[in-house]
């Protein structure tokens, strides 16, 4: 069968800054908070950091080589703020600058696009050390931060997103402490999110203002949670775990509004809101985009938590679950789309971060044929396609990772990549999957 995506379908890789830059003090790069918490012993996985991570800081040219190689039109990341402004705010890194400045002229000399998210996850430590996302002064130096990105490259990158998965900063940094900077108090994490909105409302305020050209949207993941039961207690623990991942993001974006039932349920834990906040918040934005991994069970738990959930990964029939445990259900993907088509007024999409970690065996020669991962991906864009076929306005599918990178808390255990990475050599080998890949983009579209 044939799945043929739309003309000029955008199809890409993905990747973050810290996830695979390495260079952690160089040339004038601050401390971030997570270079801070991979410090933090028994936090990271094998006690694993960053500060090499896939040394992408010194091996850009071959990287982006590699990518042109592969036939792929473009090419998401994160510059990292600490590179650009070592103290999050005040005098400006020009090393910083410069490398960004490159590593877009490479991509678009290799013809390859670039799409550029200003935040994931590794927000100054300076910044934190005087209360990070729970102060308010934080968003408007993230604005200022935005100004300097948009004002270096803004005239030769046309897609931008403001933050990549804020609920991860806000509640896996705040609430549930497994991330940066390992804070467990969901009075802070709410404050946090909120701010993160803000901050996003904030910068794009100054790209409307300043001109730029381009388009400019947010990226939420969004999972799907699936009730254990139709009873009143299952669907009531269903609906606040969703309301925290999907309508505090969503429904302040396009709506905004909070979810009333949600903060009603949260009570105290609610966060300072001042008034002009939710206008703007709400403003229009050209593209949400969506990054989406697996599907949940949810049940009411008395002891799970402020939500009083227990979530229990869920794969459909004849999948089992990825490296991370996380259960591999691919019509969820499609549900999560219809779902912003139907709520949300149909916005313009981006599959932002779509894959999955594998227990790839390298043969002897450092190949993986990673049919997992390729059968993964291809259910995914089957579903997608589907989405797409009954109104979806999807503009882009990006896979994550481009590269086997530093997996947060997970150190360097699990790996993503459609690239193998030897973390002792730093050699780059494509996978099975990469060159499967190559032909889905050249065809753009599957022939199963």
């Amino acid at each position: 069968m044939n799945y043929q995506f739309p003309e000029k379908f955008l199809w890409g890789v993905a990747a973050s800054a810290y996830q695979i830059e390495g260079a952690y003090r160089e040339d004038g790069k601050g401390e971030s908070i997570w270079d801070r918490f991979t410090r933090w012993q028994g936090h990271i996985l094998n006690n694993d950091n960053g500060d090499v991570a896939c040394d992408h800081y010194h091996r850009y040219k071959e990287d982006v080589a590699l990518i042109k190689s592969l036939g792929i039109p473009a090419y998401g990341f994160s510059p990292a703020w600490t590179r650009i402004l070592p103290e999050g705010k005040g005098a400006v890194n020009q090393k910083g600058l410069d490398f960004y400045s490159r590593l877009v002229d490479e991509l678009l000399n290799a013809g390859v696009q670039p799409k550029i998210n200003l935040f994931h996850w590794d927000l100054p430590q300076t910044l934190q050390d005087v209360g990070g996302w729970n102060n308010r002064e934080t968003a408007d130096h993230f604005a200022d931060y935005a100004r300097i990105v948009f004002d270096l490259l803004a005239d030769r990158v046309s897609i931008w997103s403001t933050h990549n998965e804020p609920w991860v900063s806000a509640f896996l940094g705040h609430a549930l402490g497994v991330h940066a900077p390992g804070i467990c108090d969901y009075s802070q994490a709410y404050q946090a999110a909120h701010h993160l909105l803000l901050s996003h409302g904030k910068a794009v305020q100054i790209f409307r203002q300043g001109g730029y050209k381009g388009n400019i949207g947010l990226v939420l993941n969004l999972n799907g949670f699936i009730p254990a039961s139709n009873s009143e207690e299952d669907l009531a623990a269903t609906q606040r775990v969703h309301d925290e991942t999907h309508a505090s993001f969503l429904d302040p974006v396009f709506k905004g509004i909070y979810p009333q039932a949600l903060f009603e349920y949260i009570g105290a834990h609610q966060p300072k809101i001042q008034a002009g906040d939710l206008d703007l918040i709400h403003q229009p934005i050209d593209f949400l985009g969506l990054n989406h991994y697996n599907s949940d069970i949810v049940s009411y738990d008395l002891f799970g938590g402020l939500n009083k959930a227990r979530i229990t990964p869920y794969s459909a029939s004849g999948w089992g679950r990825t490296e991370m445990n996380w259960g591999i259900h691919p019509l969820g993907l499609k549900n999560e789309v219809m779902y912003v088509k139907e709520n949300y007024g149909n916005p313009a999409l981006y599959l932002n971060e779509n894959g999955c970690a594998m227990p790839d065996e390298p043969d002897a020669n450092g190949f993986v044929r990673d049919w997992d991962r390729i059968r993964f991906v291809q259910a995914h864009l089957q579903v997608l396609h589907e989405a797409i076929q009954d109104g979806a306005n999807v503009k882009g599918y990006f896979l994550w990772s481009v590269f086997d990178n530093f997996e947060w808390e997970r150190g360097f255990s699990k790996r993503f990549g459609i690239v193998r990475v030897d973390f002792d050599s730093l050699e780059r080998t494509p996978k099975q999957s990469a060159y499967w890949y190559r032909n889905v983009i050249a065809n753009n579209g599957l022939n199963i």
